[in-house]
């Protein structure tokens, strides 16, 4: 009888009897343990993607709530503050400092999620949000006040879930997945907006001496001014429409002639036009047109914006330019977020995001100041007029530039 020795280094030699070997029952037995392995890795394979979509509807949802609990402590603010003795200066140093502190913070906590992970980074976010609230919710002076704005420094839900969705996503899902997240600061938006208002009212921050002004005056830093910060924190790619937005409590009485609960329905309105545009438009045009084509596209719609902008004359107006405003906001940070996390390696994405969430800040810090300039020298129609002109001048160079648009992320 002849036999034949097989060895592997990790096993001992199996000795094989070929004189007694079935060949049919060999490939029989070797194609089902090939259909075995198939079913596990299948098995596995679909397990990967529930549990990177459900750590995706997670990211989503602590997104949802930090800017649900944002706005709602902006519509409080102005009151708590007053309440406590600080008056519009005072109003706008607080509001300055939480802005230093998010513009420091932000490469600092992408760092740290680049280190330690997208989970720590959400872990360090919430529990900053966390002691950001209850510091807030006991403070009984102004120096208390201004140390409950010192979490705000790692407090940065959003570039923390765009880092899960980053790492957990391929370079052609990213742009929908990332355009979601509009969707959550939709609701962020209308939610906390009219808790933020209902919470004033109903435990005593607001009362008759803090209304708002009369039509025509210009407003001194009250709660329109808490809602022109929401509107500010639209996506941040283009700054010269962050200017205006910073001057919109101003403009909306001393333009628009709005009250306070005609402001908040036009919250509202934008809101609903970010969820809409985000949530659902954004994700259907990237599966159709390119990154490149959608850039271009989107900065041109803004010079069309600003035209609109320089034009119009009551808020119904404003509204109808809202419609393309937002769409561009929208789509434009949503393909610059997915360029930009592509363009670095993957163990410096949250650095990157962390960079791009500073932008906002820096526009917080410095914006009301130009702003005031121009809206002082030249009136409302001085932000249209530049927002058309750089805007137009931006196009020209991406209808020239070579920048390649649709790159891998390096591994």
């Amino acid at each position: 009888m002849l036999t034949q020795h097989f060895s592997h280094p990790c096993q001992p030699a199996v000795s094989c009897s070929m004189s007694t070997m079935n060949p049919k029952a060999s490939s029989g037995g070797e194609e089902k343990a090939s259909g075995m392995r198939s079913k596990t890795l299948g098995e596995t394979v679909c397990s990967g993607k529930v549990e990177r979509g459900q750590a995706i509807l997670v990211a989503y949802l602590i997104a949802t709530l930090e800017l649900t609990f944002l706005f709602m402590q902006m519509g409080v603010m102005p009151y708590l503050a007053k309440s406590l003795g600080l008056d519009s200066v005072g109003l706008g140093y607080l509001q300055t400092t939480f802005g230093v502190l998010q513009l420091v913070g932000g490469p600092i906590f992408g760092r740290f999620a680049d280190q330690f992970g997208a989970q720590a980074a959400l872990i360090l976010s919430c529990a900053s949000g966390s002691a950001f609230f209850l510091l807030m919710s006991i403070s009984t002076s102004i120096t208390l006040l201004f140390l409950s704005r010192l979490p705000a420094v790692f407090m940065h839900g959003i570039p923390g879930a765009q880092k899960l969705i980053t790492d957990l996503t391929t370079p052609s899902q990213r742009t929908d997945a990332l355009g979601k997240l509009g969707l959550c600061f939709g609701i962020g938006i209308i939610i906390g907006s009219a808790l933020g208002g209902v919470l004033s009212t109903k435990f005593g921050c607001a009362n008759s001496s803090h209304s708002v002004p009369m039509r025509g005056r210009v407003p001194t830093g009250k709660g329109k001014q808490s809602r022109a910060m929401c509107l500010s924190h639209l996506p941040r790619p283009n700054r010269t429409q962050g200017l205006f937005l910073i001057m919109f409590s101003i403009i909306a009485m001393d333009f628009f002639g709005l009250e306070a609960v005609e402001s908040g329905y036009l919250m509202s309105y934008f809101g609903v036009l970010q969820m809409v545009v985000q949530g659902l438009v954004t994700g259907k045009l990237t599966n159709h047109c390119t990154e490149r084509t959608l850039l271009r596209l989107s900065v041109f719609i803004f010079a069309g914006v600003g035209l609109g902008m320089a034009l119009m004359r009551t808020v119904w107006h404003y509204c109808i330019v809202a419609v393309p405003m937002v769409f561009a906001f929208g789509t434009l940070g949503t393909i610059t977020d997915s360029i930009l996390t592509k363009a670095v390696p993957s163990s410096d994405t949250g650095t990157m995001l962390g960079i791009c969430a500073s932008v906002q800040p820096l526009t917080q810090t410095v914006g009301p100041t130009i702003g005031g300039v121009l809206y002082k020298q030249f009136g409302v129609s001085s932000f249209g007029y530049l927002q058309l002109i750089v805007n137009i001048g931006l196009f020209v160079y991406l209808l020239k530039s070579k920048i390649p648009l649709r790159e891998m992320k390096s591994q």
